[in-house]
């Protein structure tokens, strides 16, 4: 009797993939109030019941589709320069973070739940993508810009959080002119910039 040997990766892996596609496609179309797990289902040819066995909520479904989309959206540079790379960076997020996608992201993470499921994924999008940015931060000592010991996961925080409180709280428009600012503000330091200029 020959036994049957499922290929790695074979249906299970084509399934998870029409999901996470349906799912940005139509974050990227509808935005996060329009987006229900019906549609998605509908899609991407599989069943509802499949999606909630797999991720649970809807929200750890978006959650996990658009971490799987952010490496795509958001590269982290390497130009050498630290203030370039920040500006670079935060530049690239600030024109995500605009976008329906993007949007969602943010707004789907500030609004999932505390149960142990969504908090593991949430930990898992950001344990990930700071991962990947703090290396900016890590090649910046190497070079002599920054001292050893520098807090590169701290750093990388101070450079996005300024720009994930306008999506989330405040829900103003991001000034084009914001990410330069914020580097500016993190490489020399709020005090030493000295009072606003009053212009007469």
């Amino acid at each position: 009797m020959n036994e049957v040997r499922r290929r790695p990766g074979g249906r299970s892996a084509r399934v998870r993939r029409a999901v996470l596609d349906a799912t940005v496609e139509l974050l990227e179309t509808h935005g996060l109030d329009g987006l229900s797990v019906g549609e998605v289902a509908a899609r991407a040819g599989v069943h509802e019941t499949s999606i909630y066995r797999r991720w649970g909520t809807r929200d750890n479904l978006m959650i996990e589709a658009m971490l799987d989309a952010a490496g795509d959206h958001l590269p982290v540079p390497d130009t050498g320069s630290l203030r370039e790379d920040l500006t670079t960076y935060a530049t690239r997020l600030a024109a995500y973070l605009r976008t329906p996608l993007g949007n969602a992201l943010d707004r789907a993470i500030a609004a999932a739940s505390d149960a142990p499921e969504a908090g593991r994924t949430r930990t898992r999008f950001w344990d990930s993508r700071s991962e990947l940015s703090e290396q900016m931060i890590k090649r910046a000592v190497a070079r002599g810009e920054l001292p050893e010991g520098t807090d590169a996961r701290f750093v990388v925080e101070l450079l996005v959080a300024p720009l994930h409180f306008k999506v989330v709280l405040s829900r103003e428009p991001i000034d084009p002119a914001l990410p330069a600012r914020i580097v500016d503000a993190l490489l020399t330091g709020i005090g030493a910039q000295g009072p606003p200029k009053v212009t007469p």
